[in-house]
């Protein structure tokens, strides 16, 4: 392609049709882009090299960080990039049989529907590989995971037909399901189970640090690191999960949630008195009215950007907060509709906990219909849609959520049913495989499948890892997916088509119609 840069990888590509120019709307640069497209290019041509061999550590390790490192809003460092582009490079050198990097220009311009399969694939990947590295960091490993990597990597080099790929695009997604069952065992045998927990979203006087991203073991050492020195720790984003977990929740530091979703921080971290400590995705880049207090660590990085390496010591973030001191007042900040608390912790435990009173709910018509709405936040117009959809749905309905996407509407007060709130919040995006253990142990009660349970799934996406989950969903069969705010740009009509034949995946319309579909007698 004659552009400078290629790149449709995430929901708001530009023109719903790929970024082109000197800078993608996420931000990053023609370069960076550059630079991502070749680290995916070694790694296939590592895949190739290695052949049907086992993959060593150090090849799994980077195959995962090289995936991850080029997800959406993670890494937009060129030093760091190649960085990593070298080692790849230098580890399959000295394989026997080593084979040339892969030219991504014959991925982008090949033919539309193996084009789309394929990109299916590969984003699928980039999201599995961040689940894989949050479970790595806790010592949590599967090889068949591990393993699939290669072999879905080295698919990507060879030619075919659709039926050449597709078996694939779904494997991505089984895949997918025990490495999000994988970072569920890990997070809730290294940090508890957690349970319902209300946050406030108000700021206390004082030092503090902002903390986002996903990863709970950076969250757990900057507790230990500040425990004692006055500083109190704020979660951001799909760090707000983090409060439902015994042994993170114990820390009386742990005070509360600042701001929204990821698609806002450039306004809300304006004025911050205070350092943000990014963990993972979603980094955007950071204006200059507080490029001063951004820190970074693990595969997140930006160039400038103070970045807190292996060693993990939190040091310079502590003494930015400390410096800066924080609010002189209290802070009272409400959500963005109004609301000064948000609850989270409805886990699969706490859910499948009281399944039996779901049941009987259900059988006796006070529970009419569970909606899961969840997904990725965005900047996107029309992703009020979720807003309203929530606020639409009726009394004698609960609504299931989970990842950034539930910032739109999880300081609403919606209620309850019998003893259970009406919103419940399961967690981060990787927290899917819990909605999925619920829908399956649902299914068991009424002797039924997922697909005849009184359940609809009503998505957001924005970037890679709603791809696999996605994948997921397709893997397991289930049917009569809502999906918005816009279909992903690297899905082919013909693609398109299959899924619409074969899964009823539906793009979202109105709240009014889509809720008058899904609860009419004939749907």
């Amino acid at each position: 392609m004659s552009q400078e840069m290629f790149c449709f990888q995430c929901e708001q590509t530009a023109g719903c049709s790929g970024c082109t120019k000197k800078t993608g709307v996420c931000g990053k640069s023609a370069d960076t882009a550059k630079l991502q497209d070749e680290i995916t290019g070694a790694l296939i041509g590592l895949a190739k090299s290695l052949g049907e061999k086992h993959a060593s550590k150090e090849q799994i390790r980077l195959m995962v960080e090289g995936l991850f490192s080029t997800l959406t809003n993670v890494n937009f460092d060129n030093d760091d990039l190649n960085r990593q582009l070298s080692k790849i490079r230098g580890v399959k050198a000295l394989l026997a049989d080593a084979a040339p990097d892969y030219s991504m220009e014959l991925l982008w311009n090949a033919q539309e529907d193996i084009r789309s399969l394929k990109s299916l694939i590969l984003f699928g990947l980039r999201g599995v590989a961040a689940y894989a590295y949050h479970a790595t960091v806790l010592g949590y490993e599967d090889d068949t995971v591990n393993q699939f990597f290669f072999e879905a990597m080295r698919l990507l080099s060879k030619d075919g037909g659709m039926n050449d790929f597709l078996p694939t695009v779904l494997k991505v997604g089984e895949v997918n399901l025990k490495c999000m069952e994988l970072l569920d065992r890990a997070n809730t045998q290294t940090y508890g189970i957690p349970s319902p927990v209300t946050v406030p979203l108000k700021v206390e006087k004082g030092p503090f640090i902002v903390i986002s991203g996903h990863d709970l073991r950076d969250l757990k050492l900057l507790l230990e690191q500040t425990e004692g020195r006055g500083i109190q720790i704020y979660t951001h984003g799909e760090m707000l999960p983090a409060h439902a977990y015994p042994e993170l929740k114990k820390y009386s530091h742990l005070k509360g949630n600042f701001g929204t979703a990821w698609q806002n921080q450039q306004k809300e971290f304006a004025d911050l008195p205070a350092p943000i400590l990014f963990t993972t995705n979603c980094l955007m880049p950071p204006k200059s009215s507080y490029q001063d207090r951004v820190f970074t660590t693990e595969v997140v990085a930006y160039p400038g950007m103070v970045h807190i390496g292996e060693d993990k010591d939190f040091t310079p973030v502590i003494e930015k907060a400390l410096e800066l001191g924080g609010y002189r007042e209290h802070q009272n900040f409400t959500g963005i509709n109004g609301g000064t608390q948000v609850t989270t912790g409805f886990g699969h435990h706490t859910i499948l906990s009281v399944a039996d009173q779901v049941a009987d709910a259900v059988k006796s018509g006070a529970l009419k219909h569970i909606f899961l709405v969840g997904g990725c936040d965005g900047a996107r117009a029309g992703r009020n849609y979720y807003t309203e959809f929530v606020q639409k749905t009726p009394a004698d309905t609960a609504v299931l959520t989970l990842a950034c996407g539930k910032y739109r509407f999880n300081d609403l007060s919606l209620g309850t049913i019998g003893s259970l709130p009406r919103l419940m919040d399961m967690g981060q995006c990787n927290d899917a495989y819990g909605a999925i253990r619920v829908a399956s142990a649902l299914a068991e009660v009424f002797q039924c499948g997922v697909n005849e349970l009184p359940l609809t799934l009503v998505l957001s996406w924005y970037e890679q890892k709603a791809v696999c989950i996605l994948l997921t969903l397709l893997h397991l069969g289930i049917r009569n997916i809502y999906l918005g705010p816009s279909l992903p740009a690297f899905v082919s009509p013909n693609v398109l088509n299959f899924l619409v034949e074969n899964y009823q995946l539906t793009p979202i319309s109105t709240p009014e119609e889509d809720l008058k579909k899904i609860l009419s007698p004939q749907a």
